[in-house]
């Protein structure tokens, strides 16, 4: 292991000594030119977005926002958009689970992520639908992270509905360097990034090598590797963009335990029960771009694997052998998209577009296992799904103060599933049309209003679309719609001033359809409707030259719909969502320090309230000082050692010895207190 990182190092540190000491990056949302970002602190959110963004709960946060920022892991990147939480049930290997606006989104199925225009989110996957896993970023090559909330945008349409995220990296690294991590738990990690010129265009590459056992009682045993290398060119009127990714990681899972065999004694909050939990997952992205004033045209294609193994109810199902599961997904994903933009008068701007996907899925299996030896097949499917998406929005400049932007979408969808079981093949196909409006007014030279209102959906499983027997039993089941819709609206406010950034908004979004999280499976499971209504406010404040404050803060009322009284609350709804932090660091200054408190409120996990899981709120320190071409770093997560949850859940569980399943809360804890001490080589 300790063989890899000094190669990695050395490797690094080769290619680091060729590179150039320019930076220059230009971002869709951010109008400013970033060869001042390594000169200065230059903070996302205090971009203006006033007199661009349709809604008030979009926005843009990068550059020095994340060079403060402390991380325990790299899907927290999302919590920049505020209400979001992001937690972890499992190992540090599988995506993590999210939560905004009051939704449960699993891993991923009302969150879309894009990648340099390349969707993360992948379909009919063998864990979960929508899955997103963040975790082939690499945070310190991270420029900017564009979001938006709500289904108003005409451009987005799959898993949308609460929230997306737009990730781009760098084009030039202005110091290359190296840089080395140690912390408690056997944590190491090496990243390093460089740039040069070559032929007409620029190379930047990133490489990193992460090892962590965690505070677990079962070391973690994480070891992840991550390569980025990103060409930029001009190519006539167009500027080009290749890029290649690579991601492969192994660990060993410690899940959720149940709370009555800790507070019995038999287990440690870090504990575990299944020893042979865990997986390895691998990525590889190849992505292109062109971008003109008028047309931008993508085109992606992308190889994923996994093998997870998980056991959610211990001896529930099966006392003799145990109720542990493998799920494993093989796929090949191809896609592209383009946009136009055009102007049929002066006060008349608009874009229409057209993306295209295709997920061929070789292996989407469910194996029933014991000490991860396959006993039997559950489940052995092959899926084929083509999406094809048109959109076009119109935005009207009334008046100096007021514009409007009116959008529509058709998605048609085709799919074939050649199941295990013969029953539950089959294809079909179906079209979804949703239209969204915004409106905009310019109060005063720093305040702008705006309404919103848009049709959205999330897609369900495909499997779930032409299942008519359930694996598990052969008995007779119901099948699923293959769109679930969904409305939102919102009205809010944005405030723009030199030193200060505040957005505020009510919002209103329901669902035909809410997804369960069942803990027989460790899946989800469609639902009754859900509405929910809430306030979010988020704000950006330079103190000073040296000092600047933000604060994300949500609160949300989520209920069911159409259900009998008692029984309306939504499980691991999060009502109460904030967080803040305060910065020290003079714009030319050595010296950095940022503190960061993330809280998320009690939440019910049933439906009658009767039994709730307890608020989690964490508290992280990073401390950086440069000395010439040398940064030294600190990170002190969880700095009060609280021992909170990081996710719980209510579900029948039988433990060995148990003579039959138990209802109980099943959680999974925060790490425990760890520092972490960095050393940063400028090249």
């Amino acid at each position: 292991m300790h063989l890899k990182l000094t190669v990695a190092i050395a490797l690094t540190s080769i290619c680091s000594a060729q590179a150039t000491t320019a930076d220059r990056d230009t971002q869709e949302m951010a109008r400013a030119d970033a060869a001042d970002i390594e000169e200065v602190f230059v903070w996302g959110r205090a971009i203006e977005q006033k007199g661009q963004a349709q809604s008030a709960s979009s926005g843009l946060v990068g550059y020095s926002d994340f060079k403060t920022r402390p991380l325990e892991r790299v899907g927290e990147l999302v919590e920049v958009v505020p209400g979001m939480v992001v937690t972890q049930h499992s190992g540090e290997g599988k995506a993590n689970q999210y939560y905004l606006r009051g939704m449960n989104l699993d891993h991923g199925t009302d969150f879309s992520a894009f990648f340099h225009g390349m969707p993360v989110n992948l379909r009919a996957h063998a864990h979960g639908q929508g899955y997103l896993d963040l975790n082939f970023l690499i945070p310190e090559v991270i420029s900017t992270v564009a979001f938006k909330k709500g289904p108003y945008f005409a451009d987005r349409g799959d898993f949308s509905s609460a929230g997306t995220t737009s990730f781009n990296v760098y084009q030039r690294i202005d110091d290359p360097f190296v840089q080395l991590e140690l912390g408690e738990h056997n944590y190491q990690r090496f990243v390093g990034a460089a740039s040069t010129d070559l032929v007409r265009g620029h190379l930047m590459g990133a490489l990193e090598v992460a090892y962590n056992d965690g505070p677990w009682a079962l070391p973690a045993d994480v070891s992840k590797h991550n390569m980025l290398l990103r060409y930029n060119f001009d190519a006539a009127e167009f500027n080009g963009d290749l890029l290649f990714t690579y991601y492969d990681n192994t660990w060993l899972a410690t899940d959720q335990i149940p709370q009555r065999a800790v507070t019995a004694g038999l287990l440690d909050r870090f504990d575990f029960i299944d020893p042979d939990l865990g997986g390895n997952s691998q990525r590889l992205n190849l992505i292109t771009n062109l971008q003109g004033e008028r047309l931008e045209v993508n085109a992606y294609v992308s190889q994923y694997a996994l093998n997870v193994y998980s056991n959610f109810t211990y001896f529930a199902d099966d006392p003799a052998h145990g109720d542990q599961i493998e799920q494993v997904d093989r796929r090949w994903i191809y896609g592209g998209n383009s946009v136009v933009r055009f102007q049929p008068g002066s006060k008349v701007r608009g874009r229409a577009g057209i993306d295209v996907r295709v997920d061929r899925i070789a292996n989407a299996n469910l194996y029933q296992t014991t000490a991860r030896v396959r006993r039997s097949a559950r489940r052995r499917d092959a899926v084929d799904w083509h999406s094809f998406g048109l959109f076009g929005e119109i935005t009207a400049q009334w008046n100096r103060r007021l514009r409007s932007t009116l959008g529509l979408r058709l998605d048609h969808y085709a799919f074939e599933v050649d199941a295990q079981l013969a029953a539950n093949s089959g294809d079909d196909a179906a079209s979804l049309l949703t239209p969204n409006l915004s409106i905009a007014f310019e109060l005063n030279e720093h305040t702008e209003l705006y309404t919103s209102w848009g049709a959205g959906f999330h897609s369900n499983d495909v499997r779930g679309v032409t299942i008519s027997v359930d694996p598990a039993d052969l008995r007779p089941t119901e099948s699923v719609d293959l769109f679930v819709n969904q409305q939102g609206a919102e009205i809010g406010a944005r405030v723009e001033t030199e030193t200060l950034n505040v957005t505020a908004n009510y919002f209103w979004l329901q669902s035909d359809s809410e997804l369960l999280f069942v803990g027989d499976s460790g899946a989800t499971e469609p639902a009754d409707g859900s509405r929910r209504v809430g306030i979010e406010l988020s704000s950006f404040w330079q103190i000073s030259d040296a000092w600047t404050s933000d604060l994300l803060a949500t609160w949300v009322d989520s209920r069911f719909v159409g259900t009998r009284k008692g029984a309306s609350n939504i499980p691991n709804a999060y009502g109460r969502v904030i967080g803040a932090g305060i910065t020290y660091g003079k714009p030319t200054g050595d010296f950095v320090a940022s503190l960061r408190a993330r809280h998320f409120g009690d939440a019910s996990l049933v439906e009658d309230g009767s039994i709730a899981t307890g608020a989690t709120t964490i508290l992280n320190l990073g401390v950086k000082y440069r000395w010439r071409e040398t940064e030294l770093g600190l990170q002190l997560l969880n700095l009060l050692d609280a021992a909170d949850n990081d996710i719980a859940y209510y579900f029948e569980s039988q433990l060995a010895g148990e003579a039959q399943p138990v209802a109980d809360v099943h959680f999974h804890p925060v790490l425990a207190r760890t520092v972490r001490l960095s050393m940063k080589w400028m090249l």
